[in-house]
């Protein structure tokens, strides 16, 4: 099995995300390739079994300005067989924008045919030890949906 984890960083903690991703993905003997959004290609995503985006949010609800290429590409892409999720980390001090680039890419996902393979999981900040639980249960939802 495959996984790909693709990430969008300023300060860091989205990698810190993505990093206890990729470690949960490893910790089931899951081949797992990391990368930065910027240099991804949405044409290789049906190369994976799971495919997991991790944005932040910027401002007040902004995507990711190195991953707007990606996300537009992502609105035509086929991913058919594809699982996927979006987990990210913004900050609670924007309200309602509170990590709406997640909602965003997992709305533009869910219109590639790509099945959803666990919900959303937004983290304020960087991940602290309950937010490494609900990752780690974040990843075990796109393995049983993968093996189910």
């Amino acid at each position: 099995m495959k996984a790909k984890v693709i990430f969008a960083t300023i300060t860091g903690n989205n990698e810190d995300v993505a990093d206890i991703i990729v470690e949960g993905f490893e910790d089931h003997d899951v081949e797992v390739d990391k990368e930065e959004i910027s240099i991804s290609e949405v044409d290789e995503l049906s190369d994976y079994d799971i495919v997991v985006l991790v944005p932040y949010t910027y401002d007040k609800g902004s995507l990711p300005e190195e991953g707007m290429d990606f996300f537009d590409d992502l609105e035509t892409a086929d991913l058919s067989g594809v699982v996927y999720g979006v987990a990210g980390s913004g900050d609670t001090y924007y309200g309602d924008d509170f990590g709406v680039a997640v909602d965003k890419f997992d709305a533009t996902l869910a219109k590639t045919k790509a099945t959803k393979g666990a919900e959303n999981v937004k983290i304020n900040l960087s991940p602290n030890a309950k937010d490494v639980e609900k990752l780690d249960a974040f990843v075990m939802a796109l393995l049983a949906k993968v093996n189910g």
